[in-house]
């Protein structure tokens, strides 16, 4: 809950959430994306000194290139989400993707590749 996106963020300084969704090569932030989306508001919300960077990551399928360019897009996305549904301040967050760059495990089962789309929050 809660306290877990708290403490996270603020005490190790980086939250890796699978909470965030995307259809398939999409950048659009699904609805049931909100859940998580709140809680990283809150935390946003009650130190209105914390910046974050946000970093959209994908699996291997497809192109490095369009995966780059997808992840670049669902990060920005994500940033106006915040922005436009929860009021944080546009300046205190920045936005990028890594494609398929970084990934955590390896690109060969569906679970793994589950794995390696994810959206971080780093604070900055």
């Amino acid at each position: 809950g809660a306290p877990d996106l708290r403490n996270k963020l603020l005490t190790e300084g980086k939250l890796v959430s699978y909470g965030i969704y995307f259809d398939v090569n999409k950048d659009v932030v699904k609805p049931e994306s909100y859940g998580t989306l709140k809680g990283i508001a809150a935390v946003l919300t009650e130190n209105p000194d914390v910046k974050i960077k946000i970093v959209g990551h994908t699996d291997a399928d497809g192109a490095d290139v369009a995966n780059l360019e997808l992840s670049k897009k669902r990060g920005a996305s994500v940033k106006n989400e915040l922005v436009k549904s929860f009021g944080i301040d546009a300046s205190r967050i920045e936005s990028d993707g890594m494609g398929e760059s970084q990934p955590v495990a390896a690109n060969d089962t569906p679970a793994n590749k589950a794995l390696n789309r994810r959206v971080e929050f780093i604070k900055l």
